[in-house]
């Protein structure tokens, strides 16, 4: 398990090893002690993605306020 020295995952990367976490936790296979422990850096893991996730919509709000002039509109893709 990483130490909390180490420098944090990428949220694409820790949202890799969550899913990794769930399928083995399914599986049933696992020792109790071992699935306590998964499950602790299931918790760890999805926190940090939670935090990562209210940053970016804090940055793009900030973006956002920067460009009153910018009206928002809807998004319609190009190939619709």
């Amino acid at each position: 398990m990483p130490k909390k020295t180490e420098v944090a995952a990428s949220f694409e990367t820790a949202l890799v090893e969550l899913e990794q976490i769930v399928t083995r936790l399914e599986s049933g296979e696992l020792a109790l002690e071992e699935a306590l422990n998964e499950f602790e850096r299931g918790v760890q893991l999805a926190r940090q993605g939670q935090v990562k996730l209210q940053q970016a919509e804090q940055r793009v709000q900030i973006l956002l306020n920067d460009s009153e002039d910018a009206p928002l509109k809807p998004f319609i893709p190009d190939n619709e």
